[in-house]
Parts: C-alpha cells; sequence; structure tokens
C-alpha cells in the first residue's frame, strides 16, 4: 500500500571521506550502534527525459529481501533542505509496477503517456548507516550514505547525510544540521541523487540564475555539488563567484554580511569545507528560508 501522507522533509549534507570518522565520533552517534544496509537503486526515466524534465524520479531499490518503489516529486526550498511528495510501495518482482504508477497524481494527464516508455536510466549503490535520534522534540533519521552513482558511462562517488524529519518541525532539521557542522566539515548540498545522475550522463550541470540573496545562496551550493561531480574548476570559480554576490546583495541585512564575508576563504582549494563554512552556510541558509517564510 502506499503511503497516504506523501510529503518528505529531508536536508542533505555533504561530506569527505575523510569525514565520515568525525561524524560517527560524534557525541550525538558515538554511543548509538546503526543499522546498516545495502542498497542498490535503478532509476527510470524515458529516452526523451519525460521525468526529470519536470523533476520527478522513480526508482527501484532492493534493500532488505524486498524491492520498493519510490516515485518523488520536484523539492521546495533550498540550503540543503528540501520538501517533497514522495509515494513508495513494495513490489514482487524487479520491473516496475505501472499500474501503480498510472494510480498516482503526479501520472495523470500528460505522463501517462509516457509510462510504457520507461526504462532504466541510472544506477545508485551504496551503504547505508542509519540513526534514529529524538532531538528538540522532533525525530529524526540520520542517514550516512557512501557509495557510487553510475550513470551512462560515468561513476561519481556518494558520500553524504541525509537527516529526515519523521515527526515533529522543520527547524529541528536546521539546528541539528549546525550541531553536526560544529565538529564535522559539512556543506549542504541541494543536489538529489537522481539530479547528479542525470547531469553526469549528460555531461552537463546548469547553474540557475539568481537575483536574490536566498537564490545565490542556491546556486552557490548547486555550483558546489557540480564542481565534485564534474571536477572542472570552473564550477569552483562559479561557487566562489556567487558566494560574492551573496555576500555584496543590497537585500542581505548587515549581520548575514558578515558571515557571508567569511564563506569564500572558508572552502579549500579542493572544495572541501572548513567548519566555518558548513557552520556559516547552515545558518544563511536557514535565516534565509525564515525570511521567505516570512514574507
Amino acid at each position: 500500500m502506499k503511503n497516504a501522507t506523501p510529503i518528505e522533509v529531508e536536508l542533505k549534507l555533504a561530506l569527505a571521506p575523510s569525514s565520515i570518522e568525525a561524524l560517527e565520533c560524534h557525541p550525538l552517534l558515538a554511543a548509538r550502534p546503526p543499522l546498516t544496509q545495502t542498497l542498490a537503486n535503478t532509476y527510470f526515466d524515458t529516452p526523451t527525459h519525460a521525468l526529470a524534465s519536470v523533476q520527478i524520479a522513480l526508482r527501484l531499490r532492493k534493500v532488505d529481501g524486498r524491492v520498493l518503489q519510490t516515485v518523488k516529486t520536484a523539492g521546495q526550498g533550498g540550503g540543503g533542505l528540501s520538501s517533497r511528495q514522495e509515494w513508495e510501495w513494495p513490489v514482487t518482482h524487479d520491473g516496475l509496477d505501472q499500474q501503480g504508477l498510472a494510480a498516482l497524481p503526479p501520472f495523470q494527464g500528460e505522463l501517462a503517456e509516457q509510462i510504457a516508455y520507461l526504462t532504466p536510466t541510472l544506477r545508485t549503490d551504496f551503504t547505508r548507516r542509519s540513526w534514529q535520534l529524538d532531538w528538540q522534540g522532533s525525530h529524526i533519521e540520520l542517514a550516512l550514505d557512501k557509495g557510487e552513482i553510475e550513470s551512462g558511462a560515468y561513476t561519481t562517488p556518494i558520500c553524504e547525510v541525509e537527516l529526515e524529519l519523521k515527526n515533529g518541525a522543520p527547524e529541528a532539521l536546521w539546528s541539528l544540521a549546525i550541531a553536526l557542522a560544529e565538529k564535522v566539515p559539512l556543506r549542504p548540498s541541494d543536489s538529489s541523487k537522481a539530479t547528479r545522475g542525470g547531469a553526469l550522463r549528460a555531461q552537463q550541470w546548469p547553474l540557475p540564475d539568481a537575483h536574490s540573496p536566498a537564490q545565490w545562496l542556491h546556486r552557490a551550493t548547486l555550483a558546489l555539488d557540480a564542481f565534485h561531480d564534474s571536477q572542472t574548476p570552473d564550477y569552483l570559480q562559479s561557487t566562489r563567484d556567487a558566494l560574492q554576490q551573496l555576500t555584496e546583495h543590497p537585500a542581505l541585512p548587515d549581520d548575514l554580511k558578515e558571515l557571508a564575508g567569511a564563506l569564500p576563504q572558508a572552502l579549500d582549494a579542493n572544495g572541501q569545507p572548513s567548519i566555518i563554512y558548513g557552520v556559516t552556510l547552515l545558518t544563511l541558509s536557514h535565516r534565509l528560508a525564515l525570511q521567505s517564510a516570512l514574507s
């Protein structure tokens, strides 16, 4: 049976493999044995990329002897935080449940005609270690994923943390992320595994136009994601340029300008964040998200 209230709220953080030990030794995790699982995922789309064009991800996941089919819509948010619709249900075979897809709201209208043309487009295979955390009145699952995306002739590593809100307030995700980033070099990531795989296959990492402070921060976050997957130095420079535009933006409050000004120097030559980078960018993202919600 498909989940009845299909809303996923999560905050994604990337980290270098060398920082995994520091994360596992964090006081919030060290005394808690994680659940370890191996996840094998196949993503589907049409030859014309009908799902990617509307930012829908469709996958089959093999885990613990089961096969789960999942549909996710475009995420809303930024600075690592996203809220999206999600439907997930077990299937009894390795092929897509096309009838189940046809019953979902995203596959009404024009997409209904595309179901018959869905084929595998990329794979993600990773080990997930997860912890269940009660934090500030909310229940959050922390998942540490390490593995690989395989898309066409290309591969790129997965090394990321997902904080998923299971119960409670989204505010708890921000405060937990900052608490982790105060001891572990982390950076917000706005790119899903499916989006990363699509860009990898096409060898194209387009960056959105930016005008507001929140948009410049989002552009910087995506540019850094693109740098790590493409290893193209221009994207690291695009990250620094976007951060500079953020710092100089007339709509950014003065107290946030001081914070933003520290960001370009808080990335090393390999695009890896310092403690200052992660804490500062998460703080900025949180403040800008609050401003957007109140405006």
